[in-house]
């Protein structure tokens, strides 16, 4: 039983992000400033970012033109495959239909370069010469480090320690396309230096390495800062994913019952999920779309919604989302690019909303399920999509037990080439379970900003 691609042509590559705060039933909460607590403005994010990207961060307009120099770089890799997973239809013995779009194709291996090329587009158009970020795993990283190389900018990259350490050849795919990457926490700001000094030892989060990141920015007049997720602009630029998909499951005369991608901040299971949560709302479609999260670093299925920090220093505005706490130190488990205290926005309001799901898994299952993934499809998955596998796989099952065919499509975000260290523990039987306990969840929420 063989695959079945459904490709696009280029000419059939969307031409505009879509901006689900046009449909949404009920408005964003307002992104607060965290000295004076009242609605930010533009000119209180131009330090850091560019004008193109706040209008976009604040944009109303259903739909966005995505710029033709933008385009032109997604057409080395987009449109993207939409695969019918026939093969592990068939190990599973399940009536369900299982599609996944294939984001491992891009020149980085994963989805981030869809946000990456533009914001360093944005950047470039206004002048900036470097950009600083963070990364987990360092899909961000290396995509972020591919769309400065193309336009001639630097790139530093603050990336969190334990995956710095597990994964070397991310750091090394960085520096090819001229990127420099330090270990987070580091001595290079004094937010690192400051975690140092308390825990020398200390692990690192994303909220840490966006500490470091926007300190810096913050400290150049020729740097602005760049996020790989959880902001309203980054969802925008990953639509591409979904508006693709739709179009695709179209041509397959399909249409998905169960929508599923892994969240850490939110940016691939937005791009993804947006386009169907679109359907939900205009069309009263039924359709289930759910969000995974490992269950070490639960922040949709266990944080509070709260307004606060998207950093560990506190230098960010305040966002309403759902959060573990900015304090909070998620384990050093092997998915690094889900390993972050809170979500983005505009998930945590659909979720508040009712209008997508969320569930956590052990990353023991999830690998397992992500080689049964390999041993069909042939793809070795990232540890963050395996997350998106396992749920897949455990709906198909269901549809077993219970005869339903039901249609089910899921986010793969990125190759797992890098991360063989991981399945190598796996192999020796030495992943460990994490059940983050609640008393330190309640503990980090403690300092939660008072709104």
């Amino acid at each position: 039983m063989s695959q079945i691609k459904i490709h696009l042509d280029e000419r059939d590559m969307p031409r505009q992000w879509y901006n689900i705060v046009a449909d949404l039933p009920k408005p964003l909460p307002p992104v607060l400033h965290p000295g004076t607590k009242q609605p930010i403005g533009p000119d209180d994010l131009a330090p850091i970012f560019p004008m193109g990207l706040i209008q976009q961060e604040v944009s109303q307009e259903r739909y966005v033109d995505i710029p033709e120099e933008v385009l032109d770089i997604y057409r080395v890799w987009r449109p993207t495959p939409l695969v019918r997973a026939r093969r592990l239809e068939q190990a599973l013995d399940t009536p369900a239909h299982i599609y996944y779009k294939w984001e491992g194709v891009s020149p980085a291996g994963s989805h981030k370069p869809n946000t990456a090329v533009p914001q360093a587009y944005y950047n470039k158009t206004e002048g900036v010469k470097r950009l600083t970020t963070e990364t987990g795993a360092g899909q961000w990283g290396s995509a972020l480090a591919f769309a400065c190389s193309l336009f001639g900018m630097e790139c530093k990259v603050y990336m969190v320690r334990v995956s710095y350490d597990q994964k070397p050849y991310r750091r090394l795919l960085m520096e090819a396309w001229g990127a420099s990457c330090i270990s987070s926490p580091s001595p290079q700001t004094g937010v690192g230096r400051a975690i140092l000094a308390r825990d020398p030892e200390s692990a690192g989060s994303l909220g840490i390495a966006i500490s470091e990141a926007v300190e810096e920015a913050g400290s150049r007049a020729d740097t602005n800062y760049s996020l790989g997720s959880v902001l309203n602009h980054v969802m925008l630029h990953q639509t591409v994913i979904g508006l693709e998909t739709h179009k695709q499951l179209e041509l397959a005369g399909d249409y998905p019952d169960v929508v599923i991608g892994c969240v850490g901040g939110g940016s691939n299971f937005a791009g993804l999920a947006l386009p169907f949560v679109r359907d939900k709302i205009t069309k009263g479609k039924t359709t289930r779309i759910v969000a995974v999260e490992p269950a070490a670093c639960p922040s949709l299925t266990r944080g509070l919604y709260r307004y606060d920090f998207g950093d560990s220093a506190g230098l960010t505005p305040l966002l309403k989302m759902h959060t573990l706490g900015h304090d909070f130190m998620p384990p050093s488990i092997h998915a690094g690019g889900l390993r972050y205290h809170g979500m983005a926005p505009i998930l945590c309001h659909l979720y508040d909303l009712g209008l997508i799901e969320a569930e956590a898994h052990q990353q023991t299952a999830v690998f397992q399920s992500a080689v049964l993934f390999a041993r069909t499809e042939g793809h070795l998955p990232a540890p963050e999509t395996a997350h998106a596998i396992h749920a897949a796989v455990e709906q198909a099952r269901r549809c077993k037990e219970s005869g339903e065919q039901k249609t089910i499509v899921f986010g793969a975000s990125g190759h797992g080439h890098f991360d063989l260290v991981s399945y190598q523990k796996y192999f020796a039987g030495e992943l460990t379970d994490h059940e983050y306990p609640e008393e330190l969840i309640r503990k980090a929420q403690a300092s939660l900003p008072v709104v």
